[in-house]
């Protein structure tokens, strides 16, 4: 277990698209978890940012994704996909972990249905929408894992925003605002 360092927009990296894990239960996606983990936990104490992390933030291009949402027990993501999504689309405020000092608006699917496997390797499946913003940021984060980035999907050029402006102009009305 150990912190990682992240990958920075413009490396590489954030653009593989990561491949399917076999077996769930391998100690290389344990560990790959754990990391996740333990970096997420450090971004987060250390900026006030960071809900969710994609393995090609650390350099590891497989399908998991780790969220850890305020006041809820971990969650992994092996293997997932969106397997449904609704034609109503919303805007939001966007970020990344691996470009934190810029924030933009992207447009997202209101609801999606999620497919994943936990590390037992069992199947599951979850409709995510506004509710803790999980629509937006299952988005997000499985973009990652096929190298697609929140800059991809800017909606307007002119919504780039620092991360100071972002804070002291709209984090209040965003996912951010519990820090």
């Amino acid at each position: 277990m150990s912190v990682r360092t992240l990958l920075q927009l413009g490396d590489p990296g954030l653009r593989e698209i990561c491949v399917r894990i076999d077996d769930p239960k391998a100690g290389q996606v344990s560990s790959v978890i754990r990391d996740l983990a333990d970096t997420l936990a450090h971004w987060r104490k250390t900026t006030g940012y960071g809900r969710a992390i994609a393995a090609p933030q650390i350099g590891v291009t497989q399908r998991i994704v780790f969220m850890q949402l305020p006041g809820a027990e971990p969650w992994p993501f092996i293997n997932p996909e969106i397997v449904d999504r609704t034609a109503d689309k919303i805007v939001v405020w966007d970020a990344c972990l691996s470009f934190l000092s810029i924030f933009m608006q992207v447009e997202r699917h209101r609801e999606i249905t999620v497919r994943y496997q936990d590390p037992e390797g069992t199947w599951h499946e979850i409709r995510a929408g506004a509710d803790r913003d999980l629509s937006e940021l299952l988005q997000h984060e499985i973009d990652h894992l096929d190298g697609i980035l929140a800059v991809d999907r800017i909606t307007d050029i002119r919504t780039l925003c620092t991360r100071e402006e972002f804070e002291k102009r709209y984090r209040a009305s965003s996912p951010y605002s519990v820090a």
